[in-house]
């Protein structure tokens, strides 16, 4: 008996989509396509669950904060469940602060939005954060410390504050391979914790 076949249709759109709204755009200081990135964490949400929407939320989880769609045509083309974990997924800008001055309140707020957010909200922002944190571990093994004069925040301790926080906020996930593996590159490149003061 053949097996019946997946229906991709909504994660199919939401990678359609996600490529149109990233095209032409680099991902910072990297030298590839934008879409990598999104591609990346959706390959890792796929190693939590099978679950088409969170697929597609993962692969348009940046179109709102990096591009100009907005969460109501999230809304419009792929429903209220999908623009709901994206919208929860995007950094909300402080009116008339630089990324630089607004960047430690935009993440404190991001962590505490994590904390309270739904599982499958967590399980997109977990794809999201651990390909960010694969690229900075990547990145941190060629260049050391040269590697973070490419972010808003420049001092390293920012970035470990940042992660560890996010680790906090995602603590509900960590029976997961992909939580394992986003702790494991937390305590690679800022260090295990054990011989803080």
């Amino acid at each position: 008996m053949a097996n019946k076949p997946l229906d991709t249709t909504v994660l199919d759109r939401a990678i359609m989509f996600a490529v149109k709204a990233h095209s032409g755009t680099e991902r910072r200081g990297k030298g590839f396509p934008y879409i990598v990135h999104p591609m990346e964490a959706m390959e890792i949400v796929a190693t939590i669950t099978p679950d088409q929407e969170l697929l597609a939320a993962a692969a348009l989880h940046d179109t709102v904060e990096d591009t100009d769609v907005t969460v109501e045509d999230i809304r419009k083309e792929f429903g209220a469940r999908i623009a709901s974990i994206v919208a929860s997924e995007s950094d909300v800008f402080q009116p008339g602060m630089s990324e630089e001055d607004s960047w430690h309140a935009r993440k404190e707020a991001a962590i505490v939005r994590l904390a309270r957010a739904s599982r499958d909200a967590k399980i997109v922002a977990l794809g999201d954060k651990l390909s960010n944190m694969r690229a900075i571990a990547r990145d941190y093994a060629v260049l050391g410390d040269k590697l973070w004069n490419i972010f808003h925040a420049k001092d390293p301790k920012d970035h470990e504050w940042h992660y560890r926080g996010l680790a906090d906020s995602l603590r509900e996930l960590e029976g997961t391979s992909a939580f394992h593996e986003f702790q494991s590159l937390i305590n690679q490149v800022f260090g295990d914790g054990s011989n803080k003061d």
